[in-house]
């Protein structure tokens, strides 16, 4: 399961009436590495040199790398952390995030670190399984 949703929470998306503030807070609850790791990095951004800011460092624990992967792999989840902070994330292997500004979008070093070439640059033995 990708989060810990409160019974009070789901009744209100049963009824339709969850707003983006209150996902975001069970985002930060369920899944607190991921949430602190896109907060991390949009925060350095806007004293950043280049375009984007991006983690080289692997998820101390399984449960850790669980929830990047889980927070990366939705649409939604994904989304609304990116509206949140203001970036655009991309995403490589078990721990590669990055947070571009949004202008960056399409440029050349979010071309780069999206394309296949850049996925398979990107790759080490240890990362088979990860």
């Amino acid at each position: 399961m990708s989060l810990t949703v409160s019974p009070e929470l789901l009744a209100a998306a049963e009824r339709g009436q969850v707003g983006e503030p209150e996902f975001l807070d069970c985002v930060r609850e369920s899944l607190p590495y991921a949430y602190a790791l896109v907060e991390r990095l949009a925060g350095e951004l806007p004293s950043a040199a280049g375009v984007f800011v991006d983690n080289q460092v692997p998820p101390p624990d399984e449960r850790a790398q669980g929830e990047l992967l889980r927070a990366m792999a939705s649409t939604s989840i994904r989304g609304a952390l990116e509206r949140r902070f203001g970036v655009a994330l991309a995403f490589q292997n078990c721990h590669r995030v990055a947070a571009f500004r949004p202008s960056a979008v399409d440029g050349p070093e979010h071309k780069r670190f999206v394309s296949v070439t850049g996925q398979l640059l990107n790759q080490q033995p240890g990362f088979v399984n990860c």
